[in-house]
């Protein structure tokens, strides 16, 4: 699976996720890792968006960087 899919593959978790901005938050991919960056309106929206991209298939490694701004 290549980068761009995976890359894909977050963001669709993250649209389908009623906790989860698609929007607000970005997804980047290199080789497997996922980087995770931009805002979240709360904690539980940032952990969660750190498990849909751990649980998507073909992910190696998440790395999130997302901020907490109420």
């Amino acid at each position: 699976v290549d980068d761009a899919a995976l890359t894909t593959r977050v963001k669709g978790k993250f649209a389908e996720n009623t906790t989860v901005s698609a929007m607000s938050i970005s997804v980047e991919t290199l080789k497997g890792q996922v980087q995770l960056s931009g805002f979240a309106k709360s904690a539980a929206e940032k952990t969660m968006a750190g498990e849909l991209a751990r649980n998507t298939s073909g992910v190696q490694s998440v790395k999130n960087d997302i901020v907490v701004r109420p």
